[in-house]
């Protein structure tokens, strides 16, 4: 996959991760809370930062010191 390709892969993740984000907010919010529904929503939350972060280390280089 080219540069671009990882440019437009993380940049649909880092949108999911947001709409994760205000997911969970919104339950949390509500006055009857489903946690399990709640950590579910913060595993993948999870998950998606761990992928955004080995796109992103793609993306840029290792620099030799």
């Amino acid at each position: 996959m080219n540069d671009e390709g990882y440019q437009h892969q993380l940049e649909t993740l880092r949108i999911e991760h947001r709409d994760l984000d205000d997911a969970i907010s919104v339950l949390q919010e509500q006055p009857l809370v489903n946690q399990m529904q709640i950590a579910r929503l913060k595993k993948k939350k999870l998950i998606l930062k761990d992928q955004i972060r080995r796109l992103e280390d793609q993306l840029i280089p290792d620099i030799i010191a």
